[in-house]
């Protein structure tokens, strides 16, 4: 993709930019011209996004750098927002995208899961937006983009610590677009289905076969992690909160929310063939 929007002289930061989306979309905003800071727990990964988007830059891209971070530590998080005004200057863009998988029903799901899962996925997004908050108001200007799923919109089968996780991020983007709009900060929140990422990478499931199902769900899928990165990108040109990049899932929302009834039938529906198939405590 060619980017039509300039970002030339911003900085950006892309937590979760080891692999998959994240890495994806760090790419997209150094076509756009941004320096991008590359974030995530693994260094070496961090500079493997890093090294292709230098690759990239002599076509007329932006600069990145990689900075480690780790979105449980609020003091990580503080050490590397130093580390990026110091290299590539004030952020401008923060994408919170960091984010791991757990499947299993109530009963199957450990608490020390629920934890792990609710401190990435929910508190590692809180972490960013608290972090960088002071510094957009003080510039008036500013973006955050919380990366949840559909999952936290229609409540996967088996997913139940995921979709919380996700439902999470949903009402604190909500929250903070409310929040935060008449500082100049606008917050896109990027809800996709299943696309071809590395997600099943970080699942947590006691089910077995569960992680091969939803790797096959994903390889079905015609959308691409270019694909979401690319709507991200423009929601964030066009300044639109809710980025929903699959059209059957947007039609099964809308069902959702003006014939419930339907929706909720279809969910359990689902939930029950999902329950049969893979077992656990669940099925009993």
């Amino acid at each position: 993709m060619t980017p039509d929007f300039n970002l030339d002289g911003k900085t950006a930061l892309v937590t979760g930019a080891s692999g998959g989306l994240g890495r994806y979309f760090a790419g997209v905003l150094a076509a756009a011209g941004a320096r991008v800071a590359v974030c995530a727990r693994r260094l070496d990964k961090v500079m493997e996004t890093v090294a292709g988007i230098e690759a990239l830059s002599g076509s007329g891209g932006g600069k990145a750098i990689g900075v480690e971070m780790d979105v449980t530590d609020a003091a990580s998080v503080a050490q590397a927002f130093e580390a990026i005004e110091e290299q590539a200057g004030t952020v401008t863009v923060v994408v919170n995208n960091a984010g791991v998988a757990s499947a299993g029903s109530i009963e199957d799901t450990t608490m020390a899961d629920w934890e792990w899962i609710l401190d990435i996925n929910v508190l590692g997004v809180v972490r960013g937006c608290k972090a960088f908050t002071p510094l957009f108001k003080e510039q008036g200007s500013g973006a955050f983009v919380n990366v949840a799923s559909m999952a936290g919109l229609m409540l996967a089968p088996l997913m139940d610590s995921y979709n919380v996780s996700k439902a999470g991020v949903i009402a604190l983007s909500e929250t903070l677009s409310q929040e935060l709009r008449d500082a100049g900060i606008h917050v896109s929140c990027v809800c996709p289905a299943f696309f071809q990422t590395n997600l099943t990478s970080t699942m947590r499931s006691d089910i077995p076969g569960i992680q091969q199902n939803v790797n096959k769900l994903m390889k079905r899928s015609s959308i691409t992690a270019e694909d979401v990165a690319e709507d991200i990108f423009r929601s964030v040109k066009d300044k639109d909160f809710w980025v929903l990049p699959h059209a059957k899932e947007r039609r099964m929302w809308v069902l959702k929310r003006h014939a419930p009834w339907a929706f909720d039938w279809l969910m359990h529906q689902e939930t029950k063939r999902w329950m049969s198939k893979m077992g656990g405590k669940a099925k009993a």
